[in-house]
């Protein structure tokens, strides 16, 4: 026979309420995991006193009685398991698992019996119903009936708010049934009243959930907020958690306490108790028992005299009293140094805690998730600025919780964390600053770096946009090469007002002068083509020769399609991410075959290059030349038809006017002309006949004058 028995599905009675969790049977005892709350009952087997098995309405139950009175009720079995769990309770228990039917008569009349912390109501030998005392608040009596009032489950969809027993007289004389039956309920029923004195008092204490400053009082079983205007009952047995969370500040701390059933104030429902305490305040304590009674009651947890921090005497008290473990944050550390992210939740500013089995948030409103609830986690873009991203949990039940406004700086740290805790990542939002990081591990759950889905990306993106880079960069050299002499001359003249302040102190302000009107008009000339040779840089030239591909691409355009037809309907990102996954796990023979190809692109793609920069370099000369004869065929023309106007104009001036005007226009132009027809002499020879008017110049200058 197994060691352990392990149902799923079962549902556990809670004040009216179905809750659901898993329930496993060990020979160490009997334990239930609450889904929704992740609480734990822990039944040691030697506690076990009575097992029952039943039919009930969600098929069959097990009912398990304790030695000191409590009572545990499981629904949700099928009648096929009676044998199994009946063999493995005589095997590991030595108890007979009985079974015993309700009573379905109807009727409404019967024999109430009292077992430890349960009310039984029989007709006959069968049970007709059963309460379990502790769900009692009130017990209130009349001339001949006692009435019940319970607690209320926010779970339960019908509540049951009150049962009246009308109890007969008896002709016993001195003993009135009716306080009897009422003493009896009392004695076992959860009713919250302060009798006697509490064991301490802290006064004044900040609490932030809910409110205001509440004088705590403590009691052995509740402790009771008093506040100027509300005041607060809290058993200890609705205490589920506790949590010990040090503020960002370092200078302040949380203490979390966690309540299921929560505490009400009308409509509002306060799932957590938050208290906010400074470090720096100390208190001494005493506590209302002898010390006998403290080392009987607690053990050596907490002594008559303590004396330290506020909030670590609360909290060991509360520790003593709740046994439950306070949980305190792991070893997360955000960018800061802090134990705690900034972030926001539904509008409000508070802090996110990582935690080794969850996450807290506080504080308004308090969340706690735990990881076996969660479903996925995702990092995802900020909706308002790139320095920030939202951290969104989702949940099995399908709940979505966004932490917004979280720093870019702790993405690392909280990344690290929660692949280490193993939970699930999807991405949907990408920021640019952090997209590689994301990309990496969008819907993988993988501890390790892919490098060929990283880099398959990145070169997929700018694939089309840098084709064409190393062409450029050549033709940028070429463009170098064409007019060295040009660069140099933009340099100097963006700084012409330094260069000609400096060099007029050693001149004269005749050298200065001459030296401006020459610039500038070097300015207006050569700017022209400068800018025709950006806009040609900007633009690609299609016939450059394309950049080889690497292994990797040339690889998967080869099996894109197979890709494609092995998983139809795969996105563009899932398609990639396999891609890189088939990549990685490929023989390196197989992938020293497609490292051939690629090299074998590379020199081709190098020989190309050559042929390219060779031919572009023939061309840029072939265009220089041409445009120098042009310049050359223009100056002649020039040259000869200044030669002429100037002959006639010599020959036939008759109007004194007129002569000035032309020996004006002549003058500009033949001093323009003596530099070009000098350089014309030293190429041609034919120019220096043609070019040959100074005595005109001098006639017409004199004529002027």
């Amino acid at each position: 026979m197994a060691d352990t028995l392990e149902f799923n599905e079962i549902y556990q009675e809670v004040k009216g309420s179905m809750n659901d969790g898993r329930l496993r049977l060990s020979r160490q005892g009997v334990i239930f995991k609450n889904s929704k709350t992740g609480k734990v009952d822990n039944i040691q087997a030697s506690e076990l006193a009575e097992g029952v098995w039943r039919r009930v309405a969600l098929g069959h139950g097990l009912k398990l009685l304790t030695k000191n009175g409590h009572v545990y009720k499981y629904d949700g079995f099928r009648e096929s398991e009676f044998d199994k769990l009946s063999d493995f309770f005589k095997a590991h228990y030595c108890l007979e698992l009985a079974e015993k039917d309700l009573c379905v008569k109807g009727w409404n009349w019967g024999t109430v019996r009292f077992g430890g912390q349960l009310l039984s109501f029989d007709i006959g030998e069968q049970p007709v119903f059963e309460i379990p005392l502790s769900n009692v608040s009130q017990c209130t009596t009349g001339k001949n009936e006692v009435t019940l009032e319970f607690h209320q489950n926010d779970d339960a969809e019908v509540s049951l708010m009150e049962v009246r027993f009308y109890v007969p007289p008896t002709q016993e004389d001195g003993v009135d049934p009716v306080e009897a039956f009422a003493q009896n309920v009392l004695s076992k029923a959860d009713v919250i009243q302060a009798t006697g004195d509490a064991i301490c008092i802290f006064r004044e204490l900040q609490c932030l959930t809910p409110r205001g400053r509440y004088d705590i009082r403590i009691y052995p079983t509740f402790l009771h907020l008093h506040g100027k205007t509300f005041d607060y009952k809290i058993p200890y047995t609705t205490v589920l958690r506790l949590f010990l969370l040090p503020h960002k500040d370092q200078r302040q701390m949380f203490f979390v306490i966690s309540l299921d059933p929560p505490i009400k104030q009308g409509q509002t429902r306060y799932h957590f108790l938050i208290l906010l305490f400074s470090k720096d305040e100390d208190i001494s304590l005493t506590l209302n028992m002898n010390e006998e009674e403290v080392e009987k009651r607690f053990e050596g947890r907490l002594t008559k005299n303590m004396s330290g921090s506020l909030y670590e005497m609360v909290s060991r008290v509360m520790k003593a009293l709740v046994n439950r473990k306070i949980t305190v944050p792991g070893n997360f550390q955000g960018h800061s140094g802090a134990q705690c992210i900034t972030c926001s939740y539904k509008a409000s500013s508070g802090l996110l805690y990582p935690l080794e089995r969850g996450f807290i948030y506080v504080h308004k409103p308090p969340v706690h998730i735990r990881f076996d609830e969660i479903s996925f986690v995702n990092f995802a873009r900020g909706t308002t600025t790139t320095r920030s991203f939202d951290f969104e949990i989702e949940t099995k039940q399908g709940t979505q919780y966004t932490f917004s406004s979280i720093e870019r700086e702790e993405y690392g740290k909280l990344f690290d964390f929660v692949n280490a805790k193993k939970l699930n990542i999807k991405n949907r939002g990408l920021k640019e600053g952090m997209k590689q990081s994301y990309d990496e591990y969008a819907d993988s759950d993988e501890d390790q770096h892919d490098a060929y889905l990283e880099r398959m990306k990145e070169e997929g993106k700018i694939r089309e946009e840098n084709a064409n880079d190393s062409s450029d960069g050549s033709g940028e050299e070429t463009d170098e090469s064409f007019n060295p002499g040009e660069e140099d001359d933009d340099v100097a003249e963006e700084f012409d007002s330094n260069a000609s302040a400096s060099s007029s102190s050693g001149n004269g302000d005749s050298d200065r002068d001459d030296k401006k009107p020459a610039k500038k008009a070097k300015i207006v000339k050569d700017r022209k083509p400068r800018k025709k040779q950006q806009e040609s840089k900007k633009g690609k030239d299609p016939n450059a020769p394309k950049r080889p591909m690497s292994a990797y691409m040339l690889w998967l355009n080869a099996n894109r399609e197979k890709i494609k037809s092995d998983h139809p309907g795969i996105s563009i990102t899932d398609l990639f991410k396999k891609a890189g996954e088939l990549w990685k796990t490929m023989s390196k023979d197989k992938k020293e075959e497609w490292d051939r190809k690629a090299e074998d692109a590379r020199r081709d793609y190098e020989k190309a290059m050559k042929e390219y920069s060779v031919g572009s370099k023939a061309d840029s000369h072939r265009g220089e030349r041409s445009k120098k004869k042009k310049k050359k065929q223009e100056k002649q023309m020039k040259g000869k038809g200044d030669k002429k106007g100037a002959t006639s104009k010599s020959l036939s001036s008759k109007s004194p006017s007129k002569s000035m005007s032309d020996s004006f226009k002549s003058k500009e132009f033949v001093s323009s002309d003596e530099s070009s027809s000098a350089e014309s002499k030293k190429e041609d020879s034919e120019e220096e006949g043609a070019a040959s008017p100074p005595p005109s110049s001098e006639d017409s200058a004199s004529g002027s004058d």
